[in-house]
């Protein structure tokens, strides 16, 4: 087994042992903590990047870590693990499925393999550099968009976009056909499976945006910053991500104005 296949293995590992701390918690009563930021956190998100980590520090403990949860250990490392337990926890604490696990691997700096995972439904992405996207086992493509006016486009929320970014984002989503908010990690991956045409984001954070990086790419799409730049764990966490190139393009074009 190669290398690559070795880390895909531990990342399933990885999103099985999230989904068993998830699941016992999803529409129980649960107690909810701000952070400092004021977004929530429960002992299911804690758990889950908890035991996420034992597994790897167990099985490649030269690698690096940085999870939302509990932080960065080893950053520096050439090869860095970039976990997110619950992404989407305000859906999580309301009860809705749209929430995911995420699951990266960078390699010197460049998520090179990503997992969303939905424990609820059942459904994962699998994302690795140079191999196709799969969805339950499935190899998925995004679909053709050749317009901005033909796109279905996703935001987490308007709340993320403030200043110049909201009135960026307004230009973009007054192209589209048709602009949606609230489903956090879930839309990159219906838009690996070809449901949507582009997402786009503000203010987040690697944890937020490296999984979905090979998933995306590997299912025909692209994903840069607003600039067009390609996404590494430096980035300013304005994403910009297409399932075509010509939509993505046109997008980029009203993002700078």
């Amino acid at each position: 087994m190669g290398e690559l296949d070795a880390f895909l293995a531990l990342a399933a590992e990885l999103a099985d042992a999230a989904g068993k701390a998830i699941r016992p918690h999803f529409r129980q009563p649960i107690a909810v903590t701000d952070k400092p930021d004021l977004s929530p956190v429960t002992v299911a998100d804690r758990a889950a990047e908890a035991a996420m980590r034992r597994l790897i520090i167990a099985r490649f403990p030269q690698h690096g870590i940085i999870g939302e949860e509990y932080g960065p250990e080893r950053a520096d490392a050439e090869f860095v693990w970039v976990l997110d337990p619950i992404d989407g926890t305000k859906s999580f604490i309301s009860g809705v499925p749209l929430f995911g696990t995420l699951i990266a691997l960078a390699h010197e700096g460049r998520p090179i393999l990503g997992i969303i995972d939905q424990p609820i439904s059942r459904e994962r992405w699998i994302g690795a550099a140079g191999r196709p996207t799969t969805f339950n086992g499935t190899a998925v493509r995004t679909r053709p968009c050749p317009a901005l006016a033909a796109a279905t486009v996703f935001s987490t929320s308007p709340d993320m976009f403030k200043g110049e970014d909201a009135a960026a984002h307004a230009r973009v989503a007054a192209a589209a056909k048709l602009m949606r908010f609230g489903a956090d990690c879930y839309a990159y991956g219906i838009l690996a499976l070809g449901s949507i045409d582009l997402v786009i984001e503000a203010s987040l954070k690697p944890y937020d945006f490296s999984a979905m990086l090979p998933i995306v790419e590997g299912a025909g799409g692209v994903a840069s910053d607003w600039r067009g730049t390609p996404l590494t764990l430096a980035s300013d966490g304005r994403v910009l991500v297409a399932g075509d190139r010509r939509a993505h393009q046109q997008a980029l074009a009203l993002l700078a104005g």
